[in-house]
C-alpha cells in the first residue's frame, strides 16, 4: 500500500536533501511517498510560520504520484495556517505548471487552494 507521510527520520531527511543537493537549513522538510521500504517520491521543502517554499518534487515522470505528493506537503503548511505557497528555482516548474498549481502573473506563487479541488493532471 502506497503512503505519504511527512519524513520524520532526520538522516533520511538530510540524505534526500543532500541527493538533490539542496542547503540544509532549520525549515527543512519533506513528505516522503513510499511502499513499504521503497520510497517512490519525495517533496522537499522549507515550512516556517507564514509558509511553504517548495524546493524539490520528485518523480518527474509519473504527474498523479508527483500532484499527490505535492498535495500532501501543501496538507502539512496548511495545517500549521501557513498558506503562502511558493515555489524555489531549485523546484520542477515545468511539473508544477502542468500539475496546474502555478498561479498566472505571480512570481513563483502556487495555488493553495488547489489542494481542496481535483486533481488537474494532464495525462
Amino acid at each position: 500500500m502506497i503512503s505519504v507521510l511527512p519524513i520524520k527520520d532526520l538522516e533520511l531527511l538530510k540524505s534526500l536533501f543532500q541527493a538533490e543537493d539542496l542547503t540544509w537549513n532549520g525549515n527543512a522538510s519533506g513528505v516522503r511517498a513510499s511502499d513499504g521500504n521503497e520510497t517512490l517520491g519525495y517533496c522537499l521543502f522549507d515550512l516556517t510560520e507564514k509558509g511553504i517554499l517548495i524546493r524539490a518534487l520528485n518523480p518527474l515522470d509519473d504527474a498523479l504520484l508527483a500532484d499527490g505528493i505535492l498535495r500532501s506537503a501543501l496538507h502539512v503548511a496548511a495545517e500549521r495556517s501557513a498558506m503562502d505557497a511558493r515555489y524555489a528555482d531549485t523546484a520542477p516548474e515545468r511539473l508544477l505548471k502542468s500539475l496546474g498549481f502555478v498561479l498566472p502573473d505571480e512570481d513563483h506563487r502556487l495555488d493553495i487552494d488547489k489542494l481542496f479541488g481535483g486533481c488537474g493532471c494532464k495525462k
